[in-house]
């Protein structure tokens, strides 16, 4: 039977794992993404000083559980690889809670392994407080600053009505309204230059809760925002949530997205998986590959995949919250090389805590160093 979906834990009203409010620190240099994503490999241990103090302010942070039986892999698709954007380097943003870490600790001794191998890799910023007046603004700070690199940001947009279905992660916009409202707030700071938008985390994964005409009403909000927000900036790539493979089957998680908008050109790039969990990607892989042929749609539409913490797979108990022996997974890249994968990204930032090993959403130096040696 199926158990409890993914879910993001959201602390205060900060803007997600990587705060989106620039606050005149200046930009650091974002750095190349990989070409080939490989994993990363082990370095030597670092004797673990004594528990240093967290940085900055909170964020949320996606937490996620195993549920039920890992669908079947399908064969790999024949298409060819999707045409590149015109930048291909993914931007990291310079205000970040791991940053924060990173400069007010040069002497710890996981520094240098926070810093070359979390810190210094490119991760999604999340805008997760509904703060319709200064919205515009927050995205335009990050798109423009990610075009004047000549680099692409990563956008999570996450303020749909009753996320979370009303768990850690509750709040959002007051109703769907004021949602349609901001997200074309949202669209109207994506400026000009690429951006990759990842729409709404566990937002059709996780709608069972609602009752069936609140779905509709949802769905229905959702295609609206893609359009909006493809409409606003054409060069946007908007993906639509697919949960994960150890979730909803394939056929069952296409027939939400459908729903959803996610199979029109008008409102939707494609899909996205494994946000904040552990699965393997070539079992990620071949999910959103079998949820893509069962979607329908353009031939154009693809998947990206959250390989931030995936580099040992799941736990076999199922554990969510911070499992221990997790390691750091593909570097980000918007080079794959893969048949209908347009990228792997960090959309959850190692490091942030799940609320085990350290307060929801916090930086938490001993997590981040054990996923990265």
């Amino acid at each position: 039977m199926v158990a409890v979906a993914s879910a993001v834990v959201v602390v205060g009203t900060v803007t997600g794992m990587m705060s989106a409010l620039d606050d005149g620190r200046g930009d650091d240099e974002a750095r190349p993404d990989a070409t080939s994503s490989p994993l990363l490999q082990p370095l030597p241990a670092v004797p673990t000083p004594s528990p240093s103090t967290t940085s900055g302010s909170p964020s949320p942070s996606p937490s996620a559980s195993r549920a039920g039986p890992s669908p079947k892999h399908s064969k790999s698709a024949s298409a060819k690889p999707r045409t590149e954007p015109a930048s291909v380097r993914l931007y990291r943003h310079s205000d970040s809670q791991v940053l924060d870490w990173v400069r007010a600790n040069p002497d710890d001794p996981r520094r240098s392994v926070i810093e070359s191998r979390i810190a210094d890799r490119p991760a999604a910023v999340w805008f997760a407080d509904y703060t319709p007046s200064n919205i515009t603004a927050r995205v335009r700070a990050v798109t423009s600053a990610g075009a004047a690199k000549g680099s692409v940001p990563v956008l999570v947009p996450y303020a749909i009505p009753n996320r979370d279905c009303g768990g850690a992660s509750q709040g959002g916009a007051p109703d769907l309204g004021a949602y349609d409202r901001w997200i074309e707030k949202f669209a109207a700071g994506l400026g000009s230059g690429d951006v990759v938008v990842i729409l709404e985390p566990d937002a059709t994964a996780q709608s069972e809760c609602l009752s069936e005409s609140q779905r509709t009403a949802r769905f229905a909000s959702l295609a609206r925002a893609g359009r909006v927000l493809k409409a606003a900036h054409p060069k946007a790539r908007v993906y639509f949530d697919a949960g994960h493979s150890d979730w909803h089957s394939p056929g069952k998680q296409a027939g939400l997205l459908r729903r959803a908008g996610a199979a029109s050109a008008a409102s939707s790039d494609g899909i996205f998986s494994n946000v904040s969990n552990f699965n393997r990607t070539g079992d990620e892989v071949a999910y959103v590959r079998r949820t893509l042929d069962a979607l329908g749609g353009p031939a154009s539409l693809g998947a990206v995949i959250d390989t931030s913490r995936n580099g040992n797979g799941a736990p076999d108990d199922g554990e969510w919250c911070d499992p221990g022996g997790r390691k750091l997974g593909q570097a980000p890249t918007l080079k794959t090389g893969e048949a209908r994968i347009d990228a792997y990204l960090w959309v959850k930032l190692p490091g942030e805590s799940d609320g085990c090993k350290g307060a929801p959403g916090t930086f938490t130096p001993d997590y981040a160093y054990d996923l990265a040696r």
